[in-house]
C-alpha cells in the first residue's frame, strides 16, 4: 500500500495555494510510494477518496501561520492545529479534517508551510514557491515527511 498525499489550499489565495502547487508537481513528477489527492479549500469532499483508497499514512500539506520566517516548512502535531495554526480559508476547520481522517487512516502527518501572503489573487512568493520545490525533492528522494522538524 502507497502512502497518500492530501493537499489543502485555495490557489486563489497567494501562499495559501503552497498545498496544491505540490500537488501539482506531484502528479507531473510523482513520487515512488505516493498517491496524491488535491483537496483544494474543501478536502472535505475528498475523504471518501481517501478512505477508499485504505492508505497506512496521510501527509497533509497546507500553508500554516506558524510565527516563521515565510517558507519555513514544519511537522505540526495534529491536536494543534486548530489551536495554534489554523488559516481560515477552508469550509470546515481542520481540526474536523484530521480527526475524519484518522477514523480509518493509521498515521496523519500535518506539515506547514509558512506563507507570507493569503489574499485573494495574490502570487505565491518565491519563498513558499522553493519550500513546496524542497518538500517535493525530499519526497522525490524518498526522505520520510515525519523526520521533518516539529514546529515549537
Amino acid at each position: 500500500m502507497t502512502d497518500m498525499v492530501l493537499t489543502v489550499g485555495n490557489t486563489l489565495m497567494g501562499d495559501d495555494g503552497a498545498g496544491p502547487l505540490l500537488a501539482d508537481l506531484l502528479e507531473t513528477t510523482p513520487a515512488a510510494g505516493w498517491s496524491v489527492i488535491d483537496g483544494g479549500s474543501a478536502p472535505e469532499n475528498v475523504t471518501h477518496l481517501v478512505r477508499a483508497a485504505r492508505p497506512d499514512r496521510v501527509l497533509l500539506v497546507d500553508a500554516a501561520e506558524m510565527g516563521l520566517a515565510p517558507g519555513s516548512v514544519r511537522r505540526i502535531d495534529p491536536g494543534l492545529v486548530a489551536d495554534r495554526f489554523l488559516i481560515d480559508t477552508h469550509a470546515i476547520p481542520l481540526d474536523f479534517l484530521v480527526a475524519s481522517l484518522e477514523e480509518s487512516v493509521r498515521e496523519v502527518v500535518f506539515v506547514g508551510v509558512q506563507p507570507a501572503r493569503v489574499a485573494f489573487y495574490e502570487d505565491m512568493t518565491p519563498a513558499v514557491r522553493a519550500a513546496v520545490a524542497e518538500l517535493h525533492r525530499r519526497l522525490l528522494a524518498g526522505e520520510d515527511p515525519a523526520e521533518l522538524p516539529a514546529v515549537a
